[in-house]
């Protein structure tokens, strides 16, 4: 009975045919792009109520490409629960929101090349932590139920972990020393140490989690694919991806 249900549920998600291709999208003008708005340093709002954050550069500049003027594009701030849903229905072109390339989403809708590898990262406040080796016996704070668990459990088996429902509370068995570390995707671990200057982000990484533009699934956008593709290989080239990334603090 559950399995019927959720092939009801798969069946009942929107046909991509409803999403506009690079044609429609020269034709329009505009560049429609699902983004974070609370997401530092990948997609925020600064004190102005303006978007920033390496994401939303990426999402500029490809509009500028594609489109070939700037200010051709269009921002529509989404749930975590909503980035491929926004896709599929054709509210938007294409989602650049932190959105993991995974074999299941891709049966839904398709990725580009990867513009950032995220991973499952650690903060500390103890100067003597400086590595694995360091963690052996250590607790580590984690958020219940993400997926960093299993990744910990699996490269760490020798600490314990607390879960917590909350980065704050997170942060706050940090500053307390109840916890030695707390482990989350380097991207969010990035604006905490930013935020809190004085807790530091260790210099390695327990997985790799490449984070793609999320595009329909189709023939008819393969062109659009491509030009994304070939926009993210020169940027990696030229270095300005990871001169971006250096500027938010992601590397």
């Amino acid at each position: 009975m559950i399995g019927l249900y959720l092939l009801g549920a798969q069946l009942t998600v929107p046909l991509c045919s409803w999403a506009a291709d690079l044609e429609t999208i020269v034709q329009r003008g505009q560049l429609i792009v699902a983004v974070k708005d609370n997401l530092r340093p990948l997609g925020f709002r600064d004190a102005n109520g303006a978007l920033q954050g390496l994401e939303i550069d990426i999402a500029q500049r490809l509009a500028q490409e594609l489109l070939g003027k700037s200010g051709s594009v269009v921002f529509k701030p989404v749930n975590n629960r909503d980035r491929l849903a926004v896709v599929l229905n054709g509210q938007v072109d294409l989602t650049i929101a932190r959105v993991t390339a995974t074999s299941s989403r891709s049966r839904v809708v398709s990725f580009s090349a990867p513009y950032y590898l995220d991973g499952t990262a650690l903060v500390t406040r103890n100067s003597a932590i400086r590595g694995i080796a360091d963690l052996t016996n250590q607790t580590i704070a984690v958020l219940n139920d993400s997926s960093t668990i299993a990744t910990l459990r699996y490269r760490l088996p020798q600490t314990k972990l607390i879960g917590v429902n909350s980065y704050t509370e997170g942060r706050a068995l940090l500053e307390s020393g109840k916890v030695a570390a707390f482990s989350a995707d380097t991207s969010i671990l990035s604006s905490w140490v930013q935020e809190f200057p004085t807790d530091r982000l260790l210099p390695l990484r327990l997985s790799a989690e490449p984070l793609c533009i999320v595009l329909p699934k189709g023939v008819q956008y393969d062109e659009l694919r491509r030009q994304i593709d070939q926009a993210l290989d020169r940027w990696k080239a030229e270095g300005w991806l990871q001169q971006r990334a250096i500027y938010w603090g992601l590397l």
